[in-house]
């Protein structure tokens, strides 16, 4: 087995059980918020329940996504199924969209102009209390990942957060922190209720934790997105692809190159290359085979690698003057 299916599996593993673990504890949050909002009458809690049945779906089409991204290349999918986990977290955030930020939205709205009854807030903060230590400890695992990662890569870990292309992850450590973030909201509007008799506060809370959706739903949705159309490593890596080709024997230069990302481990490399004229065919073969070999070392996350055989600028001009010799 390749170092880079080796270290395929491996993340694939890691991120499975980082979506997992954020699936259950996002589920039994999900209830106890819901019990404890029907409670209280507390909007915003009802809001944080809608929050955390969107991200349980959310976490079980991630799941489903890195099921399905796994299967082998075969003859339909020469190239294999890494980029449908993008299609599935492409619905994840719409879901994050739909079931949780408009409903917060309308929620808040809704409190805002009829009001509400406040009941006993006790529950709701002793919910909001356990659901802040599972959501941290979902968001500790999320962050382990991220940090390993970026490690390994040798980049700063928000670097690294912002551009992979694993998108379960980097959903689960969006979704979590906003879930911190949207517990202390709903805290803050059922104080406010306490101190003032007002739910003003409760439908304030409710509708910034929806706004706070809808921009979690936003990056998640255009990360996706850009890895659906067709993300190219980043510039630097980008240079250190050429930098290895150029320096394989024989190849004179690198034309043209195309990077394609098209999983968390899989990258596809395609380049027209000019090889050295006086190369026979069978060394043009073996630095085809060299350049692949240096690649994968370098960059084990490498599983595609065609390079093209093209004439440099130079025999061009060659050719043309011996075509139309004096134009």
């Amino acid at each position: 087995m390749s170092d880079a299916k080796v270290n395929s599996e491996a993340d694939g593993g890691e991120s499975t059980f980082t979506v997992i673990v954020a699936a259950l504890a996002n589920l039994g949050i999900a209830v106890a918020k819901a019990v404890a909002g029907l409670i209280s009458g507390s909007s915003a809690m009802l809001s944080e329940a809608a929050h955390s049945v969107a991200d349980t779906v959310t976490e079980v089409m991630l799941l489903t996504a890195l099921k399905r991204s796994e299967k082998p290349a075969d003859e339909d999918h020469p190239l294999g199924y890494g980029p449908e986990r993008y299609i599935w977290a492409m619905l994840a955030s719409i879901a994050t969209f739909v079931g949780g930020a408009v409903f917060s939205l309308y929620d808040g709205v809704h409190t805002l102009i009829a009001g509400e009854e406040l009941g006993n807030p006790l529950v709701s903060y002793v919910v909001l209390g356990v659901a802040f230590l599972l959501e941290g400890y979902s968001l500790r695992t999320g962050v382990k990942q991220v940090r390993r990662e970026a490690s390994r890569l040798r980049v700063p870990d928000t670097y690294y957060l912002r551009h992979t292309p694993d998108t379960a992850v980097k959903a689960v450590v969006m979704e979590d922190s906003a879930a911190l973030i949207g517990l202390l909201l709903a805290a803050g509007g059922l104080l406010g209720g306490q101190l003032t008799g007002s739910g003003v506060w409760d439908g304030i809370a409710s509708c910034l934790i929806g706004l706070l959706l809808v921009y979690v739903a936003w990056v998640l949705g255009r990360s996706n997105a850009q890895l659906l159309i067709g993300r190219p490593l980043p510039p630097a890596v980008r240079a250190g692809v050429r930098e290895e080709l150029k320096s394989v024997p024989h190849i004179v230069d690198v034309l043209e190159l195309t990077t394609l990302i098209q999983g968390p481990a899989e990258i596809l490399i395609a380049a027209k290359v000019d090889f050295r004229d006086m190369a026979t065919a069978a060394e043009v073969e073996w630095a085809c085979e060299e350049a692949e070999a240096q690649l994968r070392e370098r960059f084990p996350s490498v599983r595609r690698v065609y390079l093209d055989p093209t004439p440099g600028r130079e025999q061009r001009e060659r050719r043309r003057e011996r075509q139309h010799p004096g134009s």
